[in-house]
């Protein structure tokens, strides 16, 4: 399992120690290179440049609910020395069209959560964004940091390769962000936009 979160890492770093925990070697999924906002073109700087869940962002920009699909699971039912349940998926979001339009690793803590909410979430059938805003939690997206995604074979396996080669040549954009549940921070993640089915603008 992957060591608490660290409030000193850069973004880069950060992602990487996220890939980590699926991909042995993070290269052969990717590369990432740390960017500023304004350096993002659009939709992307529109879908990753806030304070907000990606789930609903691309509701907004999709017009409807995204399903999701589970790629890898870990779950530490120990639990740490310090009280924590760490529980890490790898997914995949799938827009009302059935297009892959987002990539995601998530790390959470489940001693933050109800128990219903914890079934809810090993369930694997709905988005962990909704989840947590159904549930009323006091939610804060934090440290939200963007990069760009140069892909590798492991990042086109999973999405599909028409996807990224539909798009710029070989890249796309992400952000590593962390949330605070009820004030304690408690989720970290990785999200990553597949740029194929993407329009042009946001609406």
């Amino acid at each position: 399992m992957a060591p608490p979160i660290e409030t000193g890492a850069d973004s880069v770093s950060r992602a990487v120690r996220l890939v980590r925990l699926f991909h042995r070697d993070p290269d052969a999924f990717a590369r990432f290179v740390a960017v500023e906002a304004t350096a993002v073109p659009q939709p992307f700087r529109g879908l990753l440049d806030h304070a907000s869940h990606m789930t609903v962002a691309m509701e907004r920009l999709y017009g409807g609910p995204v399903d999701v699909v589970v790629k890898g699971v870990c779950v530490d039912d120990v639990g740490a020395a310090d009280g924590r349940e760490w529980y890490e998926r790898e997914i995949l979001l799938r827009s009302p069209a059935g297009n892959v339009v987002q990539h995601g690793i998530v790390r959470l803590d489940l001693a933050r959560v109800s128990p219903s909410v914890t079934a809810d979430i090993r369930a694997g059938k709905r988005p962990l964004g909704r989840i947590l805003i159904e549930a009323g939690m006091l939610l804060d997206v934090q440290r939200v940091a963007l990069v760009r995604v140069d892909v590798g074979p492991e990042f086109r396996a999973l999405v599909g390769d028409d996807a990224v080669t539909a798009a710029s040549p070989g890249h796309t954009f992400g952000r590593v962000a962390e949330i605070a549940l009820d004030g304690v921070r408690a989720v970290e993640l990785l999200e990553v936009v597949v740029p194929g089915p993407l329009p042009k603008v946001l609406p």
